[in-house]
């Protein structure tokens, strides 16, 4: 908690960026009826009726110094989709970073063995050593502030039903777009000191 907390405090260093990665998953749900459309006096109705549609996963990659975000809509949450999203963050999003430093939680496909899985070993080395990992506690994920992020999403963009995944990514793109051209950022205020004072439990009596 506390490695996360200090890299929250550190002042921005373009060659060494802090992003903050999280995992979301999102349900379709396609419509079995038209939606009544707004009228004088009444609100857009729709029947409570619905057809499930398949799941899609999403990859967040979010950077609160800088405001941006970048967030994608997949099929699957396999090791090798994540191997993937690394390497777009590592050589389209930070191609002249030194060094990542990667917020995440600590999901069995969050490791570097799943670069090794995915790709030969001479280019899964090049990519961790562009990367610094640093996981969540277990039962720590708010820590993470794409978690965050994915909240605002979820309220603000995913709340409607929506038929399948080319729907979805294109409604996602739309709200990251727009995010990122206000630089939306994060005041994150939760300090080592407040953590120490409000989680004592936590620590060690001596």
């Amino acid at each position: 908690m506390e490695g996360v907390l200090s890299l929250y405090k550190e002042p921005y260093r373009e060659t060494h960026p802090v992003v903050c990665m999280d995992e979301s998953s999102k349900q379709h749900l396609r419509e079995v009826r038209e939606k009544l459309p707004m009228e004088p006096g009444k609100p857009e109705r729709y029947d409570t009726e619905y057809e499930r549609n398949g799941t899609s996963n999403l990859f967040i990659f979010f950077e609160p110094l800088r405001g941006w975000r970048r967030i994608d809509v997949t099929e699957r949450r396999t090791a090798r989709d994540w191997s993937y999203q690394i390497k777009k963050l590592v050589d389209e999003d930070y191609p002249d970073a030194k060094k990542i430093r990667l917020i995440m939680d600590n999901l069995n496909t969050h490791v570097g063995a799943s670069l090794y899985k995915t790709f030969e070993p001479t280019e899964a080395r090049r990519l961790l050593d562009k990367l610094e990992f640093h996981y969540t506690p277990k039962h720590g994920s708010w820590l993470n502030m794409a978690e965050i992020e994915f909240s605002l999403l979820s309220r603000q963009c995913m709340s409607d039903r929506m038929a399948d995944r080319q729907y979805l990514a294109r409604e996602v793109a739309t709200w990251a777009k727009r995010r990122n051209m206000r630089k939306s950022e994060m005041n994150w205020r939760f300090t080592t000191e407040d953590a120490r004072i409000k989680l004592t439990h936590l620590y060690p009596s001596f």
